[in-house]
């Protein structure tokens, strides 16, 4: 999940936007966004790809990196 969670810090930083204002932005709760962006393991996929949403990504099912 780090992969996700930073490539979603760094495309918010890019876009200007606190934590706060991405949460409200995306509809996700600021708990969820630090969460994720600090690589949870356990966060929903739903809400991962709610996060993506707002760079036009999505993620799905593939082959787990090494």
């Amino acid at each position: 999940m780090s992969v996700i969670g930073n490539y979603i810090k760094e495309e918010r930083k890019k876009a200007g936007l606190t934590q706060e204002e991405f949460a409200i932005r995306s509809g996700l709760g600021l708990r969820f966004v630090r969460e994720l962006e600090q690589g949870k393991e356990t966060v929903r996929l739903d809400k991962v790809n709610q996060a993506l949403a707002m760079f036009g990504k999505e993620a799905v099912p593939g082959q787990k990196e090494d």
